[in-house]
């Protein structure tokens, strides 16, 4: 299928690693022009010559922390100037730290206030105006399995997380007689730093090995296995596109079944 990607401007932030990159990585195999960032350069760097080595497509890369609202509308004006336009936003960024009510202290609120929610309301703010400018686009927010269903030891993520399907429904209505299309994509136990990081810190809280908890947690889904970054970064790049025009206001799990509400 031809997802109509050629020559598409996209931003895709916090993408050196995990399902940002998985997305950017897509996005610019489909033909899409790609412009990514992380809070450390030489990351974001290495990252976008990877991607266009492996995909011959142009690949701008950038510095930015994006729950700082002065740094993402520098990136925003940096990424449109080298793109010379917009298209297609990915609004992503590192999920907050585990934990449970009674060890978070106020000031790890405030952090992930401002990473999880605050970083999808600027930066989508900052992208209508450049999508409107276009004729259209798309605004896709990369959530978590916790939209749906709370995640044992992560808190700030089950508090922050609905709270971002909430305003992409909300922007989805509000936008779309602009064409402006927005959606969340969630994955559920997908192979990327952030599960590690997440088995360690259970295993810690229950006593069994990182290898343990991993077991338990495949034994939940129900194709039997983890899933693959390029598996999601296919659909965030599928959303994204013209190929889903008539998909607006919709929360995508990407799962492997994992999770079983209706």
């Amino acid at each position: 299928m031809d997802l109509g990607l050629n020559g598409k401007r996209a931003l895709v932030l916090a993408a050196s690693s995990g399902l940002g990159r998985a997305t950017a990585t897509e996005l610019a195999r489909e033909g899409a022009q790609v412009a990514l960032c992380s809070r450390e350069l030489d990351r974001a760097q290495a990252a976008a010559a990877d991607i266009h080595r492996e995909t011959g497509a142009v690949v701008h890369a950038f510095e930015c922390d994006v729950a700082d609202g002065a740094a993402l509308e520098k990136l925003f004006e940096e990424a449109v100037a080298a793109m010379g336009g917009l298209d297609l936003l990915v609004a992503n960024a590192g999920g907050p730290p585990p934990g449970g009510f009674a060890g978070t202290e106020e000031a790890a609120w405030d952090r992930a206030y401002q990473l999880t929610l605050q970083s999808v309301v600027r930066s989508a703010r900052l992208a209508l105006p450049h999508l409107q400018q276009a004729g259209g686009g798309s605004i896709l927010a990369l959530a978590s399995s916790s939209v749906v269903q709370p995640i044992p030891n992560l808190l700030l993520s089950n508090v922050f997380r609905p709270a971002v399907r909430a305003l992409c429904k909300h922007l989805a209505e509000e936008y779309a007689g602009d064409g402006v299309r927005v959606n969340v994509l969630s994955p559920g136990r997908v192979l990327t730093p952030r599960i590690d990081q997440l088995d360690a810190a259970n295993a810690k809280k229950t006593g069994k090995t990182p290898e343990q908890v991993r077991a338990d947690a495949v034994s939940k889904i129900p194709l039997g296995r983890l899933g693959d970054p390029a598996e999601f970064g296919r659909v965030a790049a599928f959303l994204s596109s013209p190929a889903a025009s008539y998909v607006t206001g919709e929360h995508v799990l990407v799962d492997g079944g994992l999770i079983r509400s209706l």
